[in-house]
């Protein structure tokens, strides 16, 4: 196959998982010619948009901010809000996601090849973005598995189990293709599903695996077939949490402020809360206690926020931004979060966001591409 050109990118949301993993590998892969952007909606925090500085800083290198239209009268979100007749984006219905991320990252990548490096921790079960476009492929550098569930159906299909020991036979010393070979033959279903075969080879050794996938993948259609070499094959890293916080603390970046934690009381009870997440400061999946956290930290920015609900739309379900923050509710959202907490102490996470839990919100990756 005739060797193309392709593209490493690797998109920074503001967010703590994207900010580590643009210092990591800038720290682990530095041969990889990484290209690096932001998607621009106009909505951010300005702590958001301090840590794209302050990475661009570390990095020594621009970031590319991309807009999904430029227009001197309307922020990109306000156009679109326009556009679409002044329906507020929901979870049933994330036009903002689409317009204001997913667009502009795929037209700054146009027809050309690229791998995307994409921060979902090894301690996530979670896949992440998943471009349609075929010249598109994510990495997952923070796993031990870096493949996409894509690519895993593809290589563990039953049918592919001959090729399977031939690759493993071709890569794998001796002694370990004897450990492997047991694991190999025996055949997909669902008692030994795809997770539990993948894990079983991880273990023996992620860097010979990968070998094998990569050289599996050389026929297929995917950007990656295009390389002669690749750097993270050695890869066998699987960072948590824990991890992610000291690469920002020990490379000088620092945390993003908003995961600061801050204090409130009620009722004679003293609280904290924070921000769980980077993205436009009215996300609508962000819970009730952030909901109060703007309020109290960034009233400007909630009032902007509480001027978007009109004709009956409301950035949370079934309840105006208006009522959430009436003397009682605030209370009660509150003494609700404290008792969350509480509950959730048991972890022992130093992170208040690993603590902020609400079965209500579903997190849209696609955000922190």
């Amino acid at each position: 196959m005739k060797n193309k050109k392709v593209r490493h990118v690797l998109g920074i949301s503001g967010g703590k998982d994207s900010a580590a993993l643009a210092i990591y590998m800038n720290q682990k892969y530095s041969d990889l010619n990484i290209e690096y952007y932001f998607c621009d909606t106009g909505k951010e925090l300005a702590e958001t948009l301090e840590l794209v500085d302050k990475i661009e800083v570390y990095l020594g290198k621009k970031i590319t901010r991309l807009k999904a239209i430029k227009n001197d009268h309307f922020e990109p979100f306000d156009y679109y809000l326009k556009s679409v007749g002044n329906f507020l984006p929901s979870v049933q219905a994330r036009w903002c996601t689409q317009k204001l991320k997913l667009e502009p990252f795929e037209k700054f990548i146009g027809d050309d090849l690229a791998i995307s490096y994409v921060g979902i921790r090894g301690d996530e079960d979670r896949e992440g973005y998943i471009s349609t476009k075929p010249n598109i492929q994510s990495v997952f550098p923070f796993r031990s598995n870096i493949w996409s569930i894509e690519i895993l159906s593809k290589f563990f299909q039953n049918e592919n189990i001959e090729i399977h020991l031939k690759l493993y036979k071709e890569f794998a010393e001796n002694s370990l293709f004897l450990r492997a070979k047991e694991i190999l033959k025996t055949p997909k279903d669902n008692k030994f599903t795809l997770s539990k075969k993948l894990n079983a080879l991880l273990s023996l050794n992620a860097s010979t695996f990968n070998k094998v996938i990569f050289e599996f993948l050389k026929d297929k259609n995917y950007p990656i077939s295009h390389l002669k070499e690749f750097s993270l094959l050695e890869h066998e890293d699987n960072l948590n949490r824990e991890d992610i916080f000291n690469l920002l603390r020990n490379s000088g970046v620092g945390v993003p402020s908003y995961y600061e934690k801050r204090t409130f009381t009620v009722d004679g009870l003293t609280g904290e809360y924070a921000r769980s997440r980077s993205g436009c400061f009215f996300c609508f999946f962000q819970q009730k206690i952030e909901w109060i956290w703007l309020y109290e930290q960034h009233p400007d920015l909630f009032k902007k926020a509480t001027d978007y609900e009109k004709d009956g739309y409301t950035w949370i379900q079934g309840e105006s931004l208006e009522d959430l923050i009436k003397p009682d509710r605030i209370r009660s959202i509150k003494l609700a979060a404290i008792k969350q907490n509480e509950k959730n102490n048991s972890k022992k996470s130093p992170y208040l966001i690993d603590l902020l839990i609400d079965s209500e919100n579903i997190v849209c990756a696609n955000c922190f591409i």
